[in-house]
């Protein structure tokens, strides 16, 4: 028998960087375009702490994204997607 060679550890969990690395390749964003999204939300980060994110674990320079950060690019992706929302008191308008 076998085995096949795409299966995952079951013990395994997913870091906030195999996420945020997941979100980079299915959605097709750049470095640049992760710090314009980070931005939407006031959050700064620049091109060299990006990339250590996206550095292999055992990397020197492998940094672990944090949950704060993780929370600011879903945010902030949301925002880049949907557009900003529109304050209390306005309907939204139909397109």
């Amino acid at each position: 028998m076998q085995k096949n060679k795409y299966i995952v550890s079951k013990t395994k969990l997913m870091t906030n960087n195999d996420i945020l690395k997941k979100l980079r390749v299915a959605l097709k964003l750049r470095d640049d375009d992760i710090i314009k999204i980070l931005a939407l939300v006031d959050f700064r980060v620049s091109k060299s702490e990006l990339g250590a994110f996206f550095r292999r674990e055992d990397h020197p320079k492998y940094v672990e994204c944090g949950d704060q950060i993780l929370r600011n690019f879903l945010n902030g992706l949301v925002i880049h997607l949907r557009g900003p929302m529109p304050p209390k008191g306005e309907k939204k308008t139909p397109k």
